[in-house]
């Protein structure tokens, strides 16, 4: 059973384009979980902590089938909330969905992933949490499972940054920089536009990857888009 975050008394299931990441604005279809083990002062998601809604895997794999075209290259994003808290019932509705979905996980690195995930998954996106997130009396900065994500080829690790000493931070941790990318810390396209000259501007500094926030650019704070 997975527990799927409620929006709008629903469970967050919809189609759109890839906000953040290496598969910026490609199609995909995007789940919602419910639960997390952060509490980000500036999270976009905080209704994503509530008690979500219980689905059977089987119903929801039935309801990413019928949102995915027949064409093209969608994907599948797995996000929340913290996804890895429900490992067990992702590697389960996994196996109902084809092979050849290109699969993407978006977590915070605190979780380390079980080894059916690792052979499934064919993206992580990790977003660390830095001192500024606010998660005081918690640890958002594990080294255990970011040193096991910075050994997968396939994760990135994508920071919202608030300031340009947050590279301090960045540095430290010792994580591949080819797959570091840098995003600006923006909930509404106003902050967005204030913000991304001066986090491409660090990017181009150190020399890592400036990622935009997509779904900011275009639907600004709405949410289910």
């Amino acid at each position: 059973m997975l527990t799927l975050a409620r929006l709008h008394s629903e469970p967050e299931l919809f189609f759109s384009l890839q906000g953040e990441g290496p598969r910026l604005g490609v199609p995909a279809v995007f789940v919602r979980l419910a639960g997390c083990n952060l509490r980000c002062t500036w999270c976009d998601t905080r209704y994503s902590w509530a008690p979500g809604i219980p689905l059977p895997e089987t119903d929801v794999a039935r309801r990413i089938r019928e949102l995915l075209p027949q064409t093209g290259t969608a994907g599948l994003v797995i996000t929340g909330g913290e996804p890895l808290l429900q490992q067990q019932a992702i590697a389960t509705l996994l196996d109902l969905l084809p092979s050849e979905l290109y699969i993407e996980i978006e977590t915070n690195g605190t979780i380390a992933p079980d080894s059916a995930l690792i052979r499934r998954i064919n993206q992580w996106n990790i977003s660390p949490k830095l001192p500024h997130a606010g998660n005081h009396g918690k640890q958002p900065l594990p080294p255990g499972p970011l040193a096991t994500f910075a050994a997968l080829p396939n994760a990135w690790f994508k920071f919202v940054v608030q300031d340009p000493s947050d590279w301090d931070t960045i540095a430290a941790l010792g994580l591949p920089q080819q797959r570091l990318i840098l995003m600006p810390c923006a909930t509404t396209r106003e902050t967005l536009e204030q913000q991304a000259p001066r986090i491409a501007a660090l990017c181009i500094t150190h020399g890592v990857r400036y990622g935009h926030r997509l779904h900011v650019a275009l639907w600004s704070d709405a949410k289910g888009v």
